[in-house]
């Protein structure tokens, strides 16, 4: 068994509890997301964290991410540190561990530290709200800081987007990381990238107001163009759905 680990290094001293993670992770009861990967709350050393665990690739798979491209854990902690240095705001990266067994990839995990926030772009979007008006003109602020930046989440959805209440406003923060480009973003593009939230018109136009002020873009434009790529995405969201119930022989229409 063959390990590999990366930190800042200011975490050194965490070093030691880094190689048992393997058992530390399994032993804990703290989980708060469990899908194909799986997410723990745990105390390493003092430093409360949110440790990531990646599910165990297919043999396929475990090939490629060992030989020709980045495991999703490595992407996740070396695309939280350029954030950092950008000024964008995500949980702290703390570290990167791989583990390989016959010389390919196994387990994988990116730790980070954890993030205290009041709740999800999604509450907003669901919860009447009485501040939501004002919340999504600072997320469309938020959004077109970090096309200025040259930031594109691929998966710029609800349960990504972290935002915390402070006496200025908004702090709005991004997870869930390993799928993430670093290029020039032109403002019509941009508008593209908010295609994921499954919208209302009204709250599109709240953003799309505040994005068109900010990059200088038709407001009528742009709230067009973001109604366009939200009404495509749900489109090819509920289509998928319907292949899959087919796939699976379900025929049932809703009552």
């Amino acid at each position: 068994m063959n390990f590999k680990c990366d930190f800042p290094p200011q975490y050194g001293y965490i070093q030691e509890t880094f190689k048992n993670i393997r058992s530390i992770f399994l032993k804990d009861e703290h989980s708060i997301h469990k899908a194909r990967n799986e997410l723990k709350i745990i105390e390493l050393s003092g430093v409360k964290t949110v440790v990531k665990s990646f599910k165990v690739p297919h043999l396929f798979n475990r090939i490629v991410y060992t030989f020709f491209r980045k495991s999703k854990a490595y992407k996740s902690y070396h695309n939280a540190l350029r954030l950092e240095k950008l000024g964008v705001s995500t949980p702290e990266p703390i570290a990167l561990i791989e583990f390989f067994e016959s010389e390919l990839l196994a387990d994988s995990y990116f730790i980070s530290e954890f993030f205290d926030y009041d709740f999800t772009i999604r509450s907003p979007l669901l919860e009447p709200l009485e501040d939501r008006e004002s919340i999504f003109t600072a997320f469309a602020a938020y959004t077109y800081d970090l096309h200025q930046k040259g930031v594109w989440h691929l998966d710029y959805s609800p349960g990504n987007i972290l935002i915390k209440r402070t006496e200025n406003g908004y702090q709005f923060s991004i997870v869930d990381i390993n799928r993430m480009v670093f290029r020039d973003i032109s403002p019509l593009e941009g508008c593209e990238n908010f295609n994921k939230l499954w919208a209302f018109d009204e709250e599109l136009e709240i953003m799309g107001r505040e994005y068109a002020r900010l990059s200088g873009l038709d407001e009528a434009l742009t709230i067009s163009e973001m109604k366009r790529h939200n009404d495509a995405n749900k489109r090819t969201k509920n289509f998928k759905r319907r292949l899959k119930k087919v796939l699976k022989g379900d025929f049932s229409t809703p009552a």
